[in-house]
């Protein structure tokens, strides 16, 4: 029964004129960022103001690589080579880290983002890839894949510290992967449904599937959603629920 879990939000995703997110925000309330590297979103001076402002916060930096395909925000895959995975992984993490060395911090983790993150759950060789280029640039960088996933094991295999992911407001298959953007029960809008079942993935180790069997599940960090209207709301209640239940947040490198 776990009692400290790390809480990690996807920010930095603005670009340009386009304002997207709540950052500064929900920044108070989590204790790792993943920080956009311009390809699915972000820019490099919404990469450099994002990292200011986690060192600001004290919130853990992580670099959030994914897709070069700003029109579906990287959620959509591309067919896309291990190398060639390799390749953008290791070119996003390294202009992300240059971001973090120029203010003066350190890099925590590395998380895949959107098809690159999903896709990298269940194909071996793309996991592979993903790993292998965070191993070469940094093998004290911590890795975060979905909990269980082919991901976590890559990781691990290369001697790489894991952290196994689960989402507040993601609906899951029986599988452990996670139930496709394209149904209408893929996210939980129900905050207190969403609360509940996160407390039960750390206590537990047990989350609801989708066709309401009971899935095994290790929680070492929590996602939530910095691109929602509620997010800051969200995230608050979330952090006072793991108060109530005695669980401590703590940033993934300290558990």
């Amino acid at each position: 029964m776990a009692d400290r879990i790390d809480l990690n939000c996807d920010l930095g995703e603005s670009f340009g004129i386009y304002r997207i997110g709540r950052d500064t925000d929900v920044m108070d309330w989590i204790t790792s960022a993943n920080i956009a590297c311009g390809f699915h979103a972000g820019d490099p001076h919404v990469m450099h103001r994002t990292v200011q402002l986690a060192l600001e916060k004290g919130v853990a930096i992580g670099a959030h690589p994914g897709l070069p395909d700003r029109q579906w925000f990287g959620r959509r895959w591309m067919e896309l080579t291990p190398e060639e995975v390799f390749d953008l992984v290791v070119y996003q993490v390294g202009a992300l880290s240059a971001f973090v060395r120029v203010c003066g911090g350190e890099l925590q983790h590395v998380k895949p983002h959107g098809a690159l993150f999903n896709v990298a759950a269940v194909n071996g060789e793309i996991a592979r890839a993903v790993a292998e280029a965070v191993a070469r640039v940094d093998e004290r960088l911590i890795l975060f894949g979905l909990a269980g996933s082919e991901l976590v094991r890559a990781g691990s295999q290369l001697g790489l510290r894991v952290a196994e992911e689960v989402f507040a407001d993601r609906q899951y298959e029986p599988d452990g992967t996670l139930t496709p953007r394209t149904r209408p029960d893929a996210v939980i809008h129900d905050p207190d449904r969403a609360v509940a079942r996160v407390i039960r993935m750390i206590r537990e180790g047990k989350v609801t599937a989708a066709d309401g069997s009971d899935l095994a599940i290790r929680a070492d960090t929590v996602c939530v959603h910095g691109d929602q209207p509620e997010a800051v709301a969200f995230v608050r209640q979330l952090r006072q629920a793991f108060e109530a239940n005695g669980i401590q947040v703590k940033r993934v490198g300290e558990l």
